[in-house]
């Protein structure tokens, strides 16, 4: 893994964003409220808002804990798998959260159905996916078993 320090940032991001997606939408929609901007429930610049909100808060977590967990050990065992399975996790959730942005624009009602249903268990798999690449990146800071013999 070429940028371990980045899909960690992003799986960190992208899990809280599969997992509170109406929520964080919702921030956002009260905060243009708050400046007066109008804005309809569900509507783009809403869940835009929210996300850099959500990408703020994440980064302020970076900064100040000086790296997101786990922080793993690049020779342990696991590492290279946990993080490509992050990835995974990463696309998945990218595809389910870009795939908001242009429901509206999809004028089939059946062509909208079915896609709505991949990207809501895109989310699904990648919250899977993340569970097991975070349990793997840790697993490779663990102290390794030594082979005797």
């Amino acid at each position: 893994m070429k940028y371990p320090n980045a899909n960690v940032f992003a799986a960190w991001f992208f899990m809280f964003q599969t997992l509170a997606m109406g929520w964080v939408a919702a921030s956002g929609r009260v905060l243009l409220e708050m400046l007066g901007v109008p804005t309809v429930e569900g509507d783009i610049p809403g869940r835009i808002v929210g996300a850099l909100l959500l990408l703020l808060i994440v980064y302020l977590v970076w900064h100040f804990m000086r790296g997101l967990p786990p922080q793993g050990k690049p020779e342990g065992n696991g590492f290279r798998m946990g993080h490509r399975l992050l990835l995974i996790g990463n696309v998945l959730a990218a595809l389910l959260f870009v795939f908001h942005f242009f429901a509206a624009g999809i004028d089939g009602y059946n062509t909208h159905l079915v896609l709505n249903k991949f990207t809501t268990a895109f989310g699904y798999m990648a919250m899977g996916f993340f569970a097991i690449g975070f349990s793997l990146v840790y697993q490779s800071a663990m102290p390794q078993e030594e082979k005797n013999g």
